[in-house]
């Protein structure tokens, strides 16, 4: 699996887990995305993402978000960090 279909994926699973939590009023936007490719999936894997909210803020998000291939080896670990604003 490349590495930005990884972070791509990560980021996704942060977004939404944003979106969860935010208020009516609010949305989100993505701040930074980090990761560490720790090994590699292949054509045929299956991959699952698992995100950790890490801090809950006014205004910011901070997620962990840990990508394994279907016998449970960690694939990447990916730290994303998203922006909380209102709506105006």
């Amino acid at each position: 699996m490349h590495g930005g279909a990884t972070l791509a994926l990560a980021e996704t699973v942060a977004g939404l887990g944003s979106m969860i939590l935010c208020n009516p009023d609010e949305f989100v936007v993505g701040m930074q995305v980090s990761g560490n490719h720790i090994s590699s999936a292949h054509e045929g894997d299956t991959v699952r993402a698992v995100g950790t909210i890490i801090h809950k803020g006014r205004s910011s998000h901070i997620w962990n978000v840990d990508v394994f291939t279907s016998t449970d080896k960690l694939v990447s670990s990916v730290r994303v960090v998203n922006s909380i604003l209102k709506k105006r």
